[in-house]
């Protein structure tokens, strides 16, 4: 078998990837105190915008995840950075972790940013994988206040929320065989596209705590989050999530993980009552 290079090992997504790959990896992190402890995987410590360090962590590689890197005003410079390395150290082939509905007009801003990528990775000639995220359904429960409301100017818009457990099973499914997924993209989503009244009520007989949605105005929202002191670009990502759900964007049904993984994808009841 052939060396998979598995970034963002020590995150929630690269790390249930990681565990559950049961081949000769190398764990690709910033930071090599915190890479999990798993049998027989090597660890390679590099930066997304090291193109020397990148380099050298996927030499030898068949096959490498490219989860995307933290949010920050130059990720795509740093992901085209990764790309480029990964084209010269001779990868046979790249599975890129992306975001639903990435184009260039989109409204979330970020998933701009992933269209972006996804162009550069087409344009490196690598053999490719695009794996498109909808919206975390881990992330739900959070989304509620302390006063057990969530607030967000979402509308009546539904996102097809995904559970990370479902698209580690996807990832690890397209990493072991990744021949027959080239050139191919993904849309990842959960079974049902729920809008965030219908969350709010999903959370509220699940865990027996009542919880509602405020549909927040733009102006409500923004000055909601301006207490936190990140900067604009950060806000208006922030923001632009949950308009984009309001404008539609994340309402599409994809059974691409049940194609992939041979079941379907769970719904977010029983997400939160498994958790």
């Amino acid at each position: 078998m052939t060396l998979t290079v598995v970034s963002g090992a020590t995150g929630r997504l690269g790390g249930r990837v990681a565990a559950r790959l049961d081949r000769p990896q190398r764990l690709l992190v910033r930071d090599a105190a915190r890479a999990p402890s798993i049998p027989g995987a090597e660890v390679a410590q590099a930066d997304y915008g090291d193109a020397t360090a990148v380099r050298a962590a996927l030499e030898g590689a068949g096959t490498v995840l490219m989860v995307s890197a933290s949010e920050s005003p130059d990720r795509v410079d740093r992901h085209r950075v990764f790309v480029d390395a990964a084209a010269a150290a001779g990868v046979g082939h790249l599975v890129y972790t992306s975001f639903a509905r990435a184009r260039p007009d989109a409204t979330f801003t970020l998933a701009r940013d992933h269209w972006a990528t996804e162009q550069h990775i087409r344009e490196s000639g690598l053999p490719f994988t695009f794996l498109r995220d909808n919206l975390y359904a881990d992330f739900v429960p959070a989304l509620v206040g302390d006063d057990g409301v969530i607030r967000w100017p979402g509308g009546d818009g539904r996102a097809a929320v995904v559970a990370q457990d479902d698209i580690a099973d996807a990832i690890v499914a397209v990493l072991r065989d990744p021949g027959p997924h080239a050139g191919r993209t993904y849309d990842l989503t959960g079974p049902e596209a729920l809008t965030f009244a219908e969350m709010a009520a999903v959370l509220t007989e699940a865990t027996g705590r009542e919880v509602r949605f405020h549909d927040e105005t733009l102006e409500e929202a923004y000055a909601s989050r301006a207490a936190y002191g990140a900067p604009a670009w950060q806000v208006d990502a922030w923001v632009s999530t949950y308009t984009a759900v309001a404008a539609g964007e994340l309402a599409t049904v994809d059974p691409a993980i049940e194609g992939l993984v041979g079941r379907r994808a769970k719904t977010l009841a029983e997400l939160v009552r498994s958790s």
